[in-house]
């Protein structure tokens, strides 16, 4: 379990976000002073191939070559950011986890939101069992992580007794196998990974934290993540999700349509896409495209715009929107 704290002012915090993919090992190491409201930097971005069948979807075919991946990405990290330092999150693909955000109130100790740890670990028998719940899983064949995030702004219901905001408890569930096996390439590197998180919705969270920063809060806007197993769609108001789509899916027979249908008749100020764009440009969609389907401006993801103007990375990388599953696992690092 991870819950969110202030950290000493003026320490920095940094962490580091791995994602793992058939095309290769991404790295995103990031930092952010322990204040509210602290912008994040860019301290690290490193991309190593991987052998073709070295991933077989969810499963590690070649362990020795994701850990030797790990070792080229981690190898280059400039002084002061070692990895022994870092906090570090790996991704697990969508076909391999299963996430869910809740709202706080719905469980039985909503009122340890003030951040006990004490207070916090009676928490973690309500999750394990929503966990079960929600998979279908037993317990001993899951491997679950959770997040709490009390600065939700989502109102909160009449009854609950946090002060009037509702905390949000996020769940990260995946079979236990895929996550060992990670902890082991990981540890064969030399690396020591603390949380999981599904790959789509580290991709969000890069997202919205560049939404924040480029559009107006009451804009609405679409998020779209184009992973291995297809087109993830969020619409956002109020920094709250309205609508979501996933695609190929039975109840969708075309992108387009499906991607016409995710507002819902509302406006959107802009559309941010991240992930594998190429796919789309592949099957004949381009970004113009996108837009005029959206009925708004389409903008790549893009680390280049939390980076230092004295700092130098391979341009590519810094505008791969491929990079933000790794970002936003960095991401929940620094803020946790």
């Amino acid at each position: 379990m991870k819950s969110r704290s202030p950290g000493w002012p003026g320490t920095r915090r940094f962490a580091a976000g791995v994602d793992v993919t058939a095309a290769g090992v991404a790295l995103v190491v990031l930092s952010r002073r322990a204040r509210v409201g602290a912008p994040v930097k860019v301290e690290w971005l490193a991309h190593a191939p991987l052998p073709r069948d070295a991933m077989r979807g969810a499963e590690i075919a070649d362990r020795a070559a994701l850990a030797d991946a790990l070792r080229a990405v981690f190898g280059g990290l400039p002084r002061g950011c070692g990895a022994a330092a870092l906090r570090c999150a790996m991704a697990l693909p969508v076909a391999a986890t299963v996430v869910a955000s809740l709202p706080l109130a719905r469980f039985a100790h909503a009122h340890c939101i003030d951040g006990d740890a004490r207070m916090l670990a009676s928490l973690e028998p309500s999750v394990l069992a929503e966990a079960e719940r929600i998979t279908g899983a037993e317990r001993h064949e899951l491997a679950v992580d959770w997040c709490l995030d009390p600065a939700s702004d989502e109102p909160a219901p009449p009854d609950d007794e946090t002060g009037g905001r509702a905390g949000r408890v996020t769940i990260t569930s995946a079979p236990r196998q895929h996550l060992e096996a990670r902890i082991e390439c990981a540890a064969m590197a030399g690396v020591t990974l603390c949380a999981v998180d599904g790959d789509a919705h580290a991709a969000l969270r890069a997202m919205r934290h560049a939404a924040a920063l480029e559009l107006s809060p009451d804009d609405p806007y679409v998020a779209l993540w184009v992973g291995p197993d297809g087109v993830h769609g969020w619409y956002l108001a109020d920094d709250l999700i309205v609508r979501e789509m996933r695609y190929p899916a039975p109840e969708q027979a075309d992108l387009v349509d499906a991607l016409r249908a995710l507002p819902g008749g509302g406006a959107a100020g802009c559309a941010l896409i991240a992930g594998d764009v190429g796919a789309l440009e592949d099957a004949h969609l381009s970004m113009a495209d996108l837009g005029r389907v959206l009925g708004c401006p389409v903008l790549p993801f893009e680390a280049a715009t939390f980076v230092h103007a004295e700092q130098r990375f391979d341009a590519n990388l810094l505008r791969d929107p491929a990079f933000a599953v790794a970002f936003g696992l960095a991401l929940r690092g620094v803020g946790e």
